[in-house]
């Protein structure tokens, strides 16, 4: 980016069911600053769809939507458009809904109480390609993995972590590791390691190369069922 330039907006599809929800979110993200509002859909299949024509950054999605819900239509998603990440926003945070959602692909999860800044970071995190989640969504992920809990997607097992690492990690790749399970952003593991992102995240490409994982959930139960991190 030249001089003088400014960066293109985000483009957010929204999904909600509820009218009135749908409507305000709209109002709501059309006034932040670097975002742009491409379409507003009424269930899971409407996001799938318009995600499709529309081919927005990101999708702020309900989980609970009639027809195909906000699990399924994130899973789609994955599948058939990568490009677009997915950041759910819920009033169903309990722990079915919150991994179920992970698996499928969202690298984001709020609850409906977050505030308009929290939304906006949110939002700006995952279409830069990493995740944010809610804090209490992420405690309990990590007592979930470090307990031993399967996480599973639509009813069915979690894609399986390899037994033993396929390729040896190196001890910056490690400690990167080690600093994603304790929840740490890309931005705030290149300020613990004094490194900048683009070497964090050239590191953790690498990572995934090595593990065969792919996405940072997994990363996290990796970490813990190698010894890389201990609970508590």
């Amino acid at each position: 980016m030249s001089a003088g330039e400014t960066a293109a907006p985000v483009r957010v599809l929204i999904a909600d069911d509820q009218k009135i929800v749908r409507e305000g979110l709209v109002s709501l993200l059309s006034l932040l600053p670097g975002i742009d509002v491409v379409g507003a859909a009424t269930d899971g299949d409407d996001a799938v769809r318009q995600a499709l024509a529309l081919r927005p950054d990101v999708v702020l999605m309900d989980l609970n939507m009639p027809r195909c819900n906000g699990v399924e239509a994130t899973e789609q998603l994955r599948d058939r458009q990568p490009g677009t990440r997915v950041v759910v926003l819920t009033t169903y945070a309990d722990d079915d809904w919150v991994f179920a959602a992970l698996q499928a692909g969202a690298r984001g999860f709020l609850t409906k109480d977050a505030g308009a800044e929290e939304i906006h970071r949110a939002i700006a995190t995952v279409a830069s390609g990493d995740a944010q989640l809610d804090p209490s969504v992420q405690r309990r992920l990590l007592d979930a993995l470090a307990s031993g809990q399967r996480l599973a997607v639509a009813g069915q097992p979690a894609p399986p972590v390899p037994d033993a690492p396929p390729g040896e990690l190196t001890p910056r790749e490690a400690e990167v590791l080690r600093h994603i399970a304790a929840g740490l952003s890309n931005t705030e593991i290149a300020a613990a390691l004094f490194v900048t992102e683009a070497t964090v995240k050239t590191h953790i490409n690498h990572i995934f190369t090595k593990t065969s994982l792919r996405d940072r959930a997994q990363l996290v139960r990796y970490a813990y069922q190698h010894g890389l991190v201990r609970p508590g």
